[in-house]
């Protein structure tokens, strides 16, 4: 990886941590992935109250991103609002309500050995 993409990546999460922040997003949770999969370089996990509210985060994000970045992230779910994915090729960003994270439990399967969730 190039220093010129490790920075693109860590704009990347700061741009999505603050969006998540402003929107409310509850239970924000992030992953590094450096090393560990070709997926991206980081995944965040967050929630929010409601259908709507999953998908207002989502678009929000996603028109920021467009707007900092000049490219339109992948989006998939927003339809449901249960759980939206939001790939951007560095950045993988999951939304769900809290009962659809409750139940797939992504922090579990991508969290490293002996880490706390809420420690990310």
């Amino acid at each position: 990886m190039t220093a010129q993409s490790r920075s693109i990546s860590a704009e990347l999460l700061e741009l999505i941590l603050t969006s998540l922040n402003d929107d409310k997003a509850e239970d924000i949770v992030q992953i590094d992935l450096r090393g560990r999969s070709s997926m991206g370089d980081f995944m965040v996990i967050c929630s929010g109250r409601s259908t709507r509210q999953v998908a207002a985060i989502s678009e929000k994000l996603v028109d920021r991103i467009k707007q900092k970045f000049g490219f339109t992230a992948k989006i998939e779910g927003k339809e449901t609002g249960d759980w939206v994915l939001i790939d951007t090729g560095d950045v993988v960003v999951h939304v769900f309500r809290p009962e659809v994270r409750d139940f797939y439990q992504l922090e579990k399967m991508w969290m490293p050995a002996g880490t706390d969730a809420n420690q990310a």
